[in-house]
């Protein structure tokens, strides 16, 4: 009899999957936050003023912290931001591996340092909203010379102006609309 219940759950599943309308259409603001937050982490300031390298691991940083200022804001809103959030790692992960496969990595490669970056974002997200949920700028500071600047010690986010960029960036994704946010939008420049 287990065998007709676990058959059955698993056709429920599957049709959920067929007809989840709802979950590709979330998916679909996942994407396009994710295109907002690329959008966001390529802005020449990051590079030009503030020092972060304009290589791989410098962009990806920038896209992480970037990311990490975004899925603070979902995890405020109801059970669809912390879904949406979710959505948004996974949409960032994915084209991370495409990325990688696309630069010549191998499978098993790929698979391994998407794990460690994965693993790297999501260390970064714990110290950076800390930091943002505390207003501690000293503390935000050193989180960003270990992770966006990797620990170069010539360059100070404190100093040249980063830490208050990012904590106006921050005011600004706090102060949009749930359901702006939560359809994928974020009109900042």
């Amino acid at each position: 009899m287990r065998d007709v219940a676990t058959m059955n759950e698993k056709a429920q599943a599957w049709l959920a999957n067929l007809l989840g309308w709802g979950q590709r259409r979330q998916a679909g603001h996942a994407e396009k936050l994710y295109a907002e937050a690329v959008r966001l982490a390529r802005n020449p300031a990051f590079f030009d003023t503030y020092g972060v390298a304009d290589d791989v691991d410098g962009r990806f940083d920038a896209l992480s912290l970037i990311v990490a200022l975004v899925m603070r804001k979902l995890k405020t809103l109801d059970d669809d931001g912390k879904a949406l959030s979710q959505q948004l790692f996974d949409s960032m992960f994915s084209d991370m591996d495409l990325s990688l496969r696309e630069m010549g990595a191998g499978d098993i490669g790929v698979s391994k340092r998407v794990r460690a970056m994965a693993e790297a974002f999501m260390g970064r997200l714990e110290y950076y909203v800390y930091a943002i949920d505390n207003n501690d700028k000293k503390y935000f500071s050193e989180a960003l010379s270990r992770n966006l600047f990797r620990g170069n010690e010539t360059i100070d986010p404190l100093a040249n102006g980063l830490v208050d960029y990012l904590f106006a960036l921050v005011k600004k994704i706090d102060n949009l609309p749930a359901e702006q946010v939560l359809a994928g939008k974020l009109d900042i420049k």
